[in-house]
């Protein structure tokens, strides 16, 4: 899929010439973001690029300084608390952290959005919960707390807890980190099936080329503000850009500085 396509596809959601920054440093810079519904779209580059940034300008948590985020169509900075509380009832969010609820057993937390949300009864709750724990090989553990958990078990408890109001969206911020090889193959196999099988549109955030590289649809990296590469998978492999292949191979030299701008060093140790 080209990025000429990207944007004459249906979009469900679309970031124009967004710019976003924090205490004078721009994180985001007259972005453009497309991402078509059904899909799975990744956000990759160096730490502090603005990959959750984004999240949290699709999510509505951030305002941007400029340009436009829209969702299905909504201008997510344009709605009141109401319209922004609509809209995430369609989103699901898998933290990097699991953010589960400390003193809520595993079913308890996946149950959380049902019982916030809907007006289910008790024994349709039990049902859904216990589907989703199952899709995430967790559905015997549904009695243990957080603390009992592994942190890929925590990350797949999140991913249920995500999924139970089936989401128009579902975004992921780090999804494999703290997994084992094992859990990272399963979870990138459950994030590919539920995309298509529930008919969501997908949005990853992540360092881990390999995996990524393995079940995006589209993807993007961003450094230092700005969009330095997008395609297929595929299309980023053969790419001649430095930028890409500096990020892609891992290589320690390249375009991407390691230091955050600063004073000349001998000036300021002297200053």
């Amino acid at each position: 899929m080209t990025t000429q396509s990207l944007e004459t596809a249906e979009a469900l959601v679309e970031l124009r010439q967004v710019s976003f920054g924090f205490g004078g440093r721009k994180v985001l810079d007259g972005v453009d973001l497309f991402f078509p519904r059904g899909k799975i779209t990744t956000i990759m580059g160096p730490s502090g690029t603005g990959k959750t940034t984004t999240l949290r300008l699709i999510t509505g948590q951030l305002r941007p300084d400029a340009g436009v985020v829209r969702v299905a169509g909504q201008e997510v900075s344009a709605l009141d608390h109401a319209g922004l509380f609509r809209l995430r009832k369609r989103m699901g969010m898998m933290f990097q952290s699991g953010a589960l609820f400390a003193d809520l057993d595993v079913f308890e937390n996946v149950a959380f959005p049902l019982r916030a949300h809907t007006d289910l009864p008790e024994s349709m709750i039990r049902d859904v919960v216990l589907m989703k724990l199952e899709a995430v090989g967790l559905r015997g553990a549904s009695r243990l707390m957080p603390a009992a958990l592994s942190a890929g078990m925590a990350r797949r408890v999140a991913l249920a807890r995500a999924v139970a109001l089936d989401p128009m969206l579902m975004m992921y911020d780090e999804p494999f980190t703290g997994q084992d090889p094992i859990t990272v193959g399963r979870v990138m196999k459950l994030i590919r099936e539920l995309n298509d099988n529930l008919g969501l549109t997908s949005i990853l955030v992540s360092h881990d080329v390999k995996e990524i590289m393995a079940i995006s649809d589209f993807v993007y990296i961003i450094s230092q503000g700005r969009v330095i590469g997008q395609g297929s998978p595929a299309q980023l492999q053969r790419s001649d850009s430095p930028w890409i292949r500096q990020f892609i191979r891992g290589e320690r030299e390249g375009p991407a500085a390691f230091h955050y701008p600063a004073p000349d060093y001998v000036e300021d140790l002297l200053a």
